[in-house]
């Protein structure tokens, strides 16, 4: 498989761990690139940021429009009907970042897989479905869309998951991140769940927070 386009940070030291972090709807990997100088990290903690580009495909909410993508929405109920395929698709070229991570010695306990909105569905799809264990999983303003169909790996059981959502958002209801973090700690998973009084977006509070659950996580 041939990997997406991306953005990549890299530390200023040669990398020790490395965070792979995926977009929301009609964004690209650009979207979250200004928050990299934002999170603190422990001492020598050296992490490089993936920000893959999502390929552009038609998507049915937008009445079609191309648009980059992870996979397309059919529908914006609350159930949110979306195409599994497509999303197991882009989970599968997630993990191939996660892969070449480890090809470039940076071992899966030292990598954090997170996701915004469409990207963070895309994330627990991979997360919670790889083979080997991760050093977390960090989830925002999204929901778990396969979590009817997802094939569970026992390597995430111990990773700590952390799971956001703004206790005002239009896009993403906040009940939709309330449902994912009740099925994860039904299933005996390790969350951390936070609100804001945001809309869909991330806010200089939520940025602290992802510091300190990644100086605990990379240490």
């Amino acid at each position: 498989m041939s990997l997406l386009p991306c953005v990549e940070v890299e530390p200023k030291q040669s990398a020790n761990a490395a965070i792979i972090w995926l977009h929301g709807l009609g964004a690209d990997g650009h979207d979250f690139e200004p928050i990299v100088p934002h999170i603190k990290f422990a001492e020598g903690v050296h992490a490089r940021f993936v920000f893959p580009h999502a390929p552009k495909i038609p998507v049915t909410i937008n009445g079609g429009m191309q648009m980059p993508a992870w996979y397309d929405i059919l529908e914006m109920s609350i159930e949110r009907s979306v195409d599994e395929k497509q999303l197991r698709n882009s989970a599968a070229q997630t993990i191939a970042f996660i892969e070449r991570e480890i090809e470039r010695g940076i071992p899966a306990e030292r990598i954090v897989l997170a996701g915004f909105s469409q990207g963070g569905a895309v994330a627990y799809e991979a997360a919670l479905s790889f083979n080997k264990k991760l050093a977390g999983v960090m989830c925002f303003s999204t929901y778990l869309a396969t979590q009817g169909s997802v094939e569970l790996s026992e390597a995430q059981k111990t990773t700590p998951f952390l799971v956001q959502h703004g206790s005002q958002d239009p896009v993403v209801p906040m009940q939709l991140g309330e449902q994912a973090n009740a099925w994860l700690q039904t299933r005996g998973y390790a969350v951390m769940y936070q609100t804001y009084p945001m809309a869909h977006q991330v806010c200089a509070e939520q940025l602290q927070d992802i510091s300190k659950f990644l100086q605990r996580v990379l240490l």
